[in-house]
């Protein structure tokens, strides 16, 4: 007996619809069952979760900065898997922007002026999109897979902020901590409200993007040559659109906006480089692009829903107290219905019977393999 996924001839456009509140829900009773497992009442522990982050000015705050970085890389994701290009290194990226856009507020710290933030921003842009080249270039001109080199090329961006901030850009008055100085007012991204709360620009800057890239998707040439060459390869190769050129821009623009989502996060929340400057922003992206169905506009939900999920665990390990590890599980339980949902809309699960001649044959072969 073996399990084959037939794909359905049709597949219902209102389950398609519904995938993502139907993978929220089934989050939600799987999240029960977790609580529950680990001794915790689950209706409080859910409400803690994602219903008490919500109730004041300061967390809709909070919500909006850990949002905004979300946003703005599974926007530029969506481009990549809609393309059929497997860019997972959005955080090696996040990390790359963070670092170039950081150059000038470090290094030229006495350079103050109202042009250093704009400057900042397209050095970080600037930063991402050259690492996300990277990978580009190594499957265009080796045909190497984008999935490894993207992947391992965070690793190689974490460990060189980790040089920088503890080697040549540790803050000489920092008391030996491994950080670098605080940057300089001119190169700081304002807040949207200063009296509430500590929302910054940043989140303005991803809604920018989300419908920047939602034009481009469905209102221009390059945006249908995306969806041809991710749908149908061939089609596109038929249509003369090229898939070097097109792996090339994705992961340009993807990589641009996970730069910029990386000095927009060091220069609008935090103010300084550390050793650590993201929760995982670049891998729990990849979720919010499947949640929002590969739709920049739809991605605008989902980035909040998965910031709601970093806001929930915060809370959860001091109301409920419950461990980091415990909180993330959400994360990954969305993403798991999200495809599981979907699997099951596009495909329908046979069983087939093994044959008897074919059981019995494989049974007498084993027999002869002992003898």
């Amino acid at each position: 007996m073996r399990i084959e996924l037939v794909k359905r001839p049709q597949h219902s456009v209102l389950f398609s619809a519904l995938s993502p509140l139907i993978a929220l829900l089934l989050t939600l009773v799987a999240g029960a069952v977790l609580f529950a497992l680990m001794g915790k009442a689950p209706l409080t522990s859910l409400y803690v979760y994602f219903v008490e982050p919500l109730l004041d000015v300061w967390s809709l705050h909070e919500l909006m900065v850990k949002a905004a970085p979300l946003i703005l890389i599974a926007v530029g994701l969506s481009l990549c898997y809609r393309s059929n290009n497997w860019n997972i290194g959005a955080e090696g990226q996040f990390i790359a922007g963070a670092i170039a856009g950081s150059i000038l507020p470090v290094m030229f710290p006495d350079f103050q002026s109202w042009i250093v933030l704009p400057l900042i921003l397209l050095m970080g842009m600037a930063g991402g999109a050259a690492y996300g080249s990277i990978p580009a270039f190594l499957k265009v001109r080796f045909n190497t897979n984008e999935i490894l080199t993207s992947l391992m090329l965070v690793y190689v961006a974490q460990f060189f902020l980790d040089w920088l901030v503890r080697g040549p850009w540790r803050n000489p008055e920092g008391y030996n901590f491994p950080e670098t100085r605080q940057f300089n007012d001119s190169a700081i991204l304002p807040e949207i409200w200063t009296a509430s709360g500590r929302a910054h620009w940043g989140i303005v800057l991803a809604l920018i993007a989300a419908l920047g890239l939602w034009f481009l998707l469905s209102r221009t040439m390059k945006g249908f040559e995306i969806r041809v060459l991710g749908s149908s390869p061939r089609a596109g190769r038929f249509a003369g659109f090229s898939a070097g050129k097109m792996t090339f821009f994705v992961f340009l623009v993807s990589g641009a906006l996970a730069g910029l989502a990386g000095i927009s996060e060091v220069s609008g929340a935090i103010g300084q480089l550390r050793t650590s400057i993201s929760p995982g922003y670049g891998f729990t992206a990849i979720i919010v692009a499947f949640l929002g169905r590969l739709n920049p506009l739809g991605i605008v939900a989902a980035g909040f829903v998965l910031a709601l999920s970093y806001l929930g665990g915060e809370a959860a390990q001091v109301a409920i107290g419950i461990s980091e590890k415990s909180a993330r599980v959400f994360q990954g339980m969305i993403l798991f219905f999200v495809l599981a949902s979907d699997t099951l809309i596009h495909y329908r699960i046979r069983l087939v019977p093994t044959p008897v001649g074919k059981l019995a044959g494989k049974t007498a072969a084993k027999s002869a393999e002992k003898e």
